[in-house]
């Protein structure tokens, strides 16, 4: 059986979880795409402003937001 989302974290023991994304499969979030050369740049401002609203709507505080561009 789950285990309950409330029951896993402690907030008290760690304040701080890291949480990393990937696009896979010659998908892009945002940057440039080397085959095509097509640009996914106007996406990154999309994406941080939804990272933002989601923050604020499950209460949960964005201390860092990096966007890695992997070649």
């Amino acid at each position: 059986m789950a285990t309950l989302r409330k029951q896993q974290i402690s907030l008290v023991d760690t304040p701080y979880y890291h949480y990393a994304a990937r696009c896979v499969r010659r998908t892009f979030l945002c940057g440039e795409a080397a085959l095509s050369g097509q640009s996914f740049e106007h996406q990154r401002g999309w994406v941080e402003d939804k990272l933002h609203f989601f923050s604020q709507v499950f209460a949960f505080l964005i201390e860092c937001l990096k966007f890695v561009r992997v070649r």
